[in-house]
């Protein structure tokens, strides 16, 4: 029997190097048979599939895709809301420590020519001074670039499609396409490509937009969370939800039925996740496990580790440099994203941080910790009610609903319980007995020592990341923009010695952009990353850009 035991250990082992090394072959082999990576992305939902548990919905692709990949149960975005979120996933930096934690700081849904730039000087919106908050754009440290310029400079095309969002506009050097069109179809012959399609139809705006869309699911079925009082309004909000998702889904089948008939399917690892929580009250903005617990599946095409279920604690600013390190290419030391597949894999987290500041014309501060089960928050600002007023999301019935119930004094129980006037200073829910977090135990005797070391957690990770939410945000743009005047990227210096051009630019941080010949005029730039070879007939255009900076003027070669 032991030896039986033995050989069959000696198998699954090297079955594993197996799968190891065959995952490991494609990043350092040519380029033609490099992996590719496909990020498929949606809106503002929480873990609501059927992979997840949730027997009221029809999730049929997602949930092959968690059949045959590893499903992550304790995955959580750093801030409640898109902006800051996608900040975060796009650098590998917590907003927080960078001072890109308020929502949102401008315009940048999707990548605009840098030409064409303009910005509101006052837009309604106030900081926690009362002071006016222009648009502007998070300036990142020199160090601090969108992750993506490391895949291109391991010559694999980056396509977005078509969302970026990032607090800054996107940098014409962090893709080699992004536009609503983009596909990865686009990229050049042999080339091995990195992917984002993002999808909007689970977004919060969708539940008023396709309010006359057809209701896919059963109304009568739904499983209500116990914060919201049973009437109509919010049965038929959330079975348009539901209904949401499903199409969400039935996207996902076309995404993966035109990357195996393009032959393709064998050939990418397959992400799938959300930018943050749910989309409903409590949940969109809200810095607890309603409102960062997001679903996330990463499918390999070998099926390695297809069927698991993975509980170790990821943040959503995790995905880039786990991209990185499954294409074999070091992610950077000094990103708060770590790896957590890969060749560069790191030790799991303890704990995934969460903040809330600004909303739109609403302002607010919240800290928070989560081990898996528990939840722990801390209120700077204790005074203001959890459900603050928010212009752009009453627009869904149940929330207006809601909030003029709550002002006629018409709820009880756990939906009064999230419209409190103020907020306890702590806040902690066990969320194995309390999944909707209505039940504060911070002042349970039993539960002290949980309530010590999560308040002790946070505030380590607080005075490590310097925490810019007490800083007031017109005092941060101007350490971005001095007296309200954006920096400009210094232009690009171009030197051609025996045919190669090297380009130069002194703004420390900045990324260089080129076009040659029947690209110039385009909006495509290559990344410069070392000299290249340049003949006396081609043409050359330059500019360099640095995230948060006006980009240079363009430079031509003489």
């Amino acid at each position: 029997m032991d030896k039986f035991l033995k050989r069959f250990s000696l198998i699954l082992l090297m079955s594993f190097h197996s799968l190891s090394f065959s995952l490991n072959s494609y990043s350092i082999d040519s380029d033609s048979n490099k992996l590719n990576v496909l990020w498929i992305s949606c809106e503002d939902m929480g873990p609501i599939l059927g992979a997840y548990g949730v027997n009221e919905i029809s999730t049929p692709n997602i949930d092959k895709l968690a059949n045959e990949g590893i499903k992550y149960t304790n995955a959580y975005s750093t801030v409640g809301v898109c902006a800051p979120s996608r900040f975060s996933i796009i650098t590998g930096m917590y907003p927080a420590r960078i001072g890109a934690h308020n929502m949102r700081s401008g315009n940048f849904y999707t990548y605009k020519n840098p030409d064409s730039l303009k910005y509101k000087s006052n837009r309604g919106v106030i900081d926690k001074s009362g002071k006016n908050v222009p648009e502007y754009e998070v300036v990142t440290p020199p160090n601090v670039k969108a992750f993506t310029e490391y895949l291109r400079n391991e010559n694999y095309y980056c396509i977005n499609n078509n969302k970026c969002d990032y607090q800054f506009n996107s940098p014409f050097t962090a893709w080699d396409e992004v536009s609503r069109g983009a596909s990865f179809k686009d990229r050049p012959k042999n080339t091995p490509f990195f992917y984002v399609k993002n999808l909007m139809v689970t977004h919060e705006s969708r539940i008023w937009l396709r309010k006359d869309e057809p209701i896919t699911v059963d109304k009568n079925i739904l499983k209500i969370p116990t914060y919201y009082p049973e009437i109509p309004e919010v049965r038929n909000d959330i079975a348009i939800k539901y209904s949401n998702i499903q199409e969400m889904d039935r996207q996902v089948g076309e995404i993966i039925k035109d990357l195996k008939e393009s032959n393709l399917l064998d050939k990418t690892i397959i992400f799938f996740w959300s930018d943050h929580g749910g989309n409903l009250l409590r949940q969109k903005r809200a810095v607890g496990n309603s409102g960062l617990n997001v679903p996330l599946i990463v499918r390999f095409p070998n099926g390695y580790r297809s069927g698991q279920v993975d509980e170790r604690i990821v943040s959503l600013m995790d995905l880039g440099p786990t991209t990185l390190s499954l294409l074999g290419i070091k992610p950077p030391s000094f990103l708060d994203g770590k790896a957590f597949l890969g060749k560069y894999n790191s030790k799991p987290r303890k704990y995934a941080f969460g903040s809330a500041d600004r909303f739109d014309e609403s302002t607010d501060m919240q800290r928070s910790v989560i081990d898996g089960r528990y939840v722990y928050i801390k209120n700077f600002m204790p005074e203001l009610p959890l459900i603050f007023k928010n212009k752009y999301r009453e627009q869904i019935p149940m929330n207006k609903k809601l909030l003029e119930m709550s002002n006629e004094n018409l709820l009880s129980g756990d939906s009064n319980y999230i419209f409190m006037k103020t907020k306890k200073t702590e806040e902690l829910y066990d969320l194995k007995y309390d999944p909707y977090e209505v039940n504060n135990i911070a002042n349970n005797i039993e539960y002290n020592d949980k309530l010590i070391e999560l308040r002790k957690a946070l505030s380590v990770w607080q005075n490590e990341i310097n925490d810019k939410g007490f800083i007031d945000e017109t005092d941060l743009i101007n350490e971005f923009w001095p007296n309200m005047i954006q920096p400009i990227t210094k232009s690009v210096k171009i030197n051609i010695s025996n045919n190669k051009a090297s380009l130069e630019c002194d703004t420390k941080g900045a990324s260089i952009g080129y076009q040659i010949d029947s690209q110039i005029g385009s909006e495509n730039w290559n990344l410069y990353n070392k000299p290249f070879v340049l003949t006396s007939n081609q043409k050359l255009v330059t500019r360099a850009i640095k995230i948060g900076y006006k980009a240079s003027s363009i430079t031509l070669n003489k």
